[in-house]
């Protein structure tokens, strides 16, 4: 089994940001511009410490019209929106995502990507179809947010051409219910669920406004999105790959390369175990850096 390690971070990249050396937001947020894009991100603009326009990072209202603002600017997506108390994702590091899976793949050849639980946002297929034109399958064990991602498409024609949606009736499986035996893709994607409880996601939530405020978070209203499948599941984040890496060994035809997110780092060196055991000819981390946060991608193939 080969392991290959590489690091985000290369040459022409915004110093310090660590994003990919194609993603747009490697040089900040142009407000002027995103306020023109989306007027009502005016009524969140505040002046930070630096002189600079800067948004209240821990206010769920400011940070969803952001990512309206950064979607119609840069991407040209429209009328994205999610239902209260579901995830709003940072845009900047789902599109580092996208832009590392690209790297992967064939260049010049229309690309078939699996989206493992899009969620009611949809951000990696949207992301995916927009900047690279990939055929995208996204999946979710939730109804309500496959209904919500229809909302989004019906906005924006031409990206739902791209997009099918499929809805996984069992939520203890991944690839199975939601790819036929005789499909193929390029690749998966999947952002798995950090957590391994309520309270933990709980607890993860306040350290994160906590982090975000400087106050006590008894002070703050517990109002970041997150459902139950978003944000935990029994055995957590760990639990989660396992079962993706035993799937995904069981049908190794059925992408070119599986990938996920692992945001545990202690989380590698099992998976890269499991991988080996389970035949994998090879596997990749790729590390990346979204402002303090410290992340990876695991690939593999068989």
């Amino acid at each position: 089994m080969s392991i290959n390690k590489s690091r985000a971070g290369k040459p022409g990249q915004a110093k310090g940001k660590g994003l990919h050396p194609r993603n747009a937001h490697n040089g900040g947020y142009d407000f002027p511009a995103l306020c023109r894009a989306e007027p009502g991100l005016r009524a969140f603009l505040l002046t930070a410490k630096s002189g600079q326009s800067s948004i209240d990072f821990a206010d769920p209202r400011a940070v969803k019209c952001l990512n309206k603002a950064l979607l119609k600017q840069h991407y040209g997506i429209v009328g994205w929106d999610i239902p209260k108390g579901y995830l709003c994702p940072p845009v900047p590091g789902r599109v580092d995502y996208v832009h590392y899976l690209a790297d992967l793949l064939p260049k010049g050849t229309p690309n078939r990507v699996l989206d493992i639980g899009t969620g009611a946002n949809g951000i990696y297929a949207l992301l995916g179809a927009s900047l690279y034109q990939w055929q995208l399958v996204a999946t979710d064990i939730e109804p309500r947010s496959l209904a919500n991602v229809r909302d989004i498409l019906a906005y924006n024609p031409l990206l739902a051409e791209r997009i099918d949606l499929r809805l996984q009736s069992n939520p203890t499986q991944i690839f199975a219910n939601v790819a036929a035996d005789d499909e193929h893709f390029d690749a998966c994607m999947c952002n798995p669920p950090f957590h391994g409880s309520q309270a933990e996601a709980s607890a993860g939530s306040k350290r994160k406004l906590q982090n975000l405020t400087g106050r006590p978070v008894e002070q703050v209203k517990l109002n970041f999105g997150g459902q139950h499948n978003e944000l935990w599941c029994d055995g957590g984040e760990r639990r989660f790959l396992f079962a993706m890496i035993d799937e995904s060994a069981a049908r190794p035809q059925l992408c070119h390369w599986f990938t996920s997110l692992v945001s545990k780092g202690d989380n590698l060196r099992p998976c890269k175990r499991r991988l080996q055991a389970l035949g994998a000819t090879e596997v990749r981390v790729i590390e990346m850096t979204q402002g303090n946060k410290q992340t990876r991608i695991l690939a593999w193939r068989f």
